[in-house]
């Protein structure tokens, strides 16, 4: 018999909201966090805007010690990971710590950490590197400080599956319960804007208007979209078995209903026209929950305002719902943190369990020519109330990965 697996504890920092209140409301507004970049010079691009942190500051999460050797990306998730701690209101300890996990997803983290290193190695010689920096040039550095830093010492474990990395790392750490590694994990996963990142996304032509001069506009399911705004951020989550929140008298946000994947190998750097990755996944996933389309409150998609992108994920919707298509709203939360890669479907996540708390449907702001190729009831830029039971979460990319989940409002 499978074990319930609930949520009882989220740890965000988004462009548009530190911590989980302050998101929530941002998405229930229909803030966006979209600005012009200033970690870096974007003089030599046509754009220069992107999902970008502001004023974060690690010794408000974390304390002044022990900072400089870590880089951007474990300072923002192990800030995530002390919010998420706190969140979940469970006390780690010595004798309870071998039950916590963590399992974060995180693809281009360590990017600019590499190199920095190997600048310094290729200019100086390897004998001049700084060896406090040497930790942060592996992929699984951030994961193991969240540990670290957080007294965990159950199973750790990094997920580095492109797009969807953050939900294939949620995936992990529901089977780990499942088969009673852990009672509780920290999961979702971790990405931050560097000048390597956005000159590789731009070069790729897939962020908005660095294709042929265009102009920058961030707008999913719009008929002007031209490209994706990049993002950073980190997400963490506690997912825990069910008896053991109910025993400690856990605050629980929601529950894991199922999940679904697939993997598409139609092309690299390509999306399917015929959406076989989406489809298969959300029928996955509805499968593994054991309901129906006609279950479903919500869709919580996966457009980034890319053109292709957006278009097939409408298509195969409508495929999978058929005519119930039209009924159930559907929008996106991209376009209000931009594309964030590794951590989308954390942001995902996270957003709609505030959906599930607060009563609403969060916006697809910027949505104001509709494209004919996209007809659904987007929720155009104005959160929506509503009471919301069963939730279907899309996340996919270009490179083929396709993982889907549901999740739902908590029953006792």
């Amino acid at each position: 018999m499978s074990k319930r697996v609930v949520f009882t504890g989220v740890g965000v920092l988004a462009c548009n909201g530190k911590g989980k209140d302050e998101f929530w409301k941002a998405l229930e507004a229909g803030e966006s966090g979209i600005k012009p970049i200033s970690l870096f010079d974007t003089s030599e691009f046509s754009v220069n805007m992107a999902g970008e942190i502001e004023d974060f500051d690690p010794k408000k999460y974390f304390g002044p010690k022990g900072l400089r050797s870590l880089d951007r990306s474990t300072k923002l998730l192990v800030s995530a990971s002390k919010l998420a701690v706190a969140d979940s209101g469970f006390k780690i300890t010595n004798e309870n710590t071998d039950d916590v996990g963590v399992s974060a997803g995180t693809t281009l983290g360590s990017l600019k950490s590499i190199s920095d290193f190997d600048e310094v190695t290729l200019k100086e010689g390897p004998r001049y590197t700084n060896p406090a920096h040497f930790p942060n040039t592996v992929i699984n550095s951030p994961a193991s400080q969240v540990s670290i830093w957080n007294n965990i010492q159950g199973f750790n474990t990094t997920i580095s599956t492109g797009f969807t990395a953050s939900m294939d790392a949620m995936s992990y750490a529901n089977d780990a319960i499942q088969m009673g590694r852990a009672k509780l994990v920290y999961t979702g996963g971790v990405e931050e804007l560097c000048y390597l990142t956005y000159c590789g996304f731009y070069a790729l032509k897939f962020l908005s208007g660095s294709n042929g001069g265009g102009h920058f506009i961030n707008c999913p399911f719009d008929r002007r979209r031209n490209g994706a705004a990049l993002g950073e951020g980190a997400c963490l989550i506690a997912m825990e078995e069910q008896t053991h929140a109910k025993a400690r008298g856990a605050d629980v946000l929601g529950e894991v209903l199922g999940f679904g994947y697939y993997f598409d190998t139609f092309r690299m750097n390509k999306y399917n026209p015929r959406g076989t990755g989406i489809k298969e996944a959300i029928c996955a996933a509805l499968d593994d929950a054991g309901l129906s389309t006609k279950d479903i409150d919500y869709i919580c998609s996966n457009a980034n305002s890319t053109p292709a992108a957006d278009k097939i994920e409408t298509a195969a919707i409508k495929e999978v719902f058929g005519a119930r298509a039209r009924e159930i709203p559907v929008s996106s939360i991209k376009s209000m943190v931009g594309e964030c890669y590794s951590v989308s479907g954390a942001f995902a996540v996270a957003g709609c369990l505030g959906a599930i708390k607060r009563g609403f449907i969060p916006p697809t702001v910027n949505l104001e020519e509709r494209d004919p190729d996209c007809d659904l009831d987007y929720v155009a830029n104005t959160s929506r109330k509503a009471s919301i039971n069963t939730i279907l979460v899309i996340n996919f990319g270009p490179n083929g990965s396709h993982c889907c989940m549901v999740l739902g409002r908590y029953r006792g």
